[in-house]
């Protein structure tokens, strides 16, 4: 039973969440919000354990579709970084300043970049394109994630201090415009690169939120040196170019771990 002790911990942690949330906030949303979320994740890891092929392809559907379909497009939610900024801005702590809070600044303390490979919308898209293993070296292009992360923080200063009407519906618009940016970028940059994954890696400005903080992750992939043969297997099929072999917390991208488990399940030794 020890091998189903991380998703009771992880539905724990989002339980108690949804619960604190709404009790503190006096809405039944949280608790349904987090309760779902958390059900999810604790759904795809248990298929993962019985080895089920898509596990975490259904987590991505059914988190990513319900924030980017219901809290976003219906719900009309900022849930992009804009939406966190103009929240923190208004002093409210509602929305995109919980999911960013829970999901990642504070959350990454315990499950790391998990959020990048069981629940990011737009990765959720990406992943269905053909190139799932980079066919290239990484490219030395990560500053431009800081470039996007500032842009959408002057973005939203500039409408408050500008004292700009109507931000509410700016911001859902924003959202919109945002995703399909977002979605031809990363497509574009995956052809281009022959990497799905070269929009999270080159791009995304969330990850500057999500690195500094992976760095200290509870729920880490280790490496049984014991049971590594060096075959390489690991570093090959890994999306984001990680060192699994290096249990080191400042092994080769250490902090762009996205728990996908590909290298769990190519490895034949089963040292990971």
């Amino acid at each position: 039973m020890k091998k189903y002790v991380l998703p009771v911990i992880i539905l724990v942690v989002f339980e108690a969440v949804a619960v604190t949330l709404w009790l503190t906030k006096d809405n039944l949303f949280y608790l349904f919000n987090f309760s779902y979320i958390g059900i999810s994740i604790f759904l795809g890891i248990i298929l993962f354990i019985r080895k089920y092929k898509h596990a975490r392809r259904i987590v991505q559907l059914l988190v990513g579709l319900y924030m980017l379909v219901y809290l976003g497009i219906i719900s009309r939610e900022n849930m992009q970084i804009e939406g966190f900024w103009y929240y923190l801005f208004t002093g409210v702590f509602e929305a995109a300043t919980i999911h960013y809070a829970v999901a990642k600044i504070f959350g990454p303390l315990i499950f790391g970049r998990g959020w990048c490979g069981f629940a990011c919308w737009t990765a959720m898209v990406l992943d269905f394109l053909p190139y799932k293993t980079p066919k290239q070296p990484r490219k030395k292009l990560g500053w431009i994630r800081y470039v996007t992360f500032a842009a959408s923080l002057l973005f939203v200063a500039a409408l408050f201090l500008t004292h700009t009407a109507n931000i509410e519906r700016i911001m859902f618009r924003a959202f919109l415009i945002g995703n399909i940016l977002y979605y031809a970028v990363g497509i574009i940059l995956a052809f281009a690169f022959k990497d799905n994954r070269a929009f999270c890696k080159y791009i995304c400005p969330i990850t500057v939120f999500l690195k500094p903080m992976s760095y200290f992750s509870l729920v880490r992939i280790k490496c049984d040196k014991d049971k590594c043969v060096d075959c390489g297997k690991c570093k090959k099929v890994c999306p984001m170019n990680v060192d699994m072999t290096d249990n080191s917390r400042k092994r080769l991208n250490g902090t762009e771990c996205i728990l996908c488990m590909e290298c769990v399940k190519n490895c034949p030794k089963d040292a990971l």
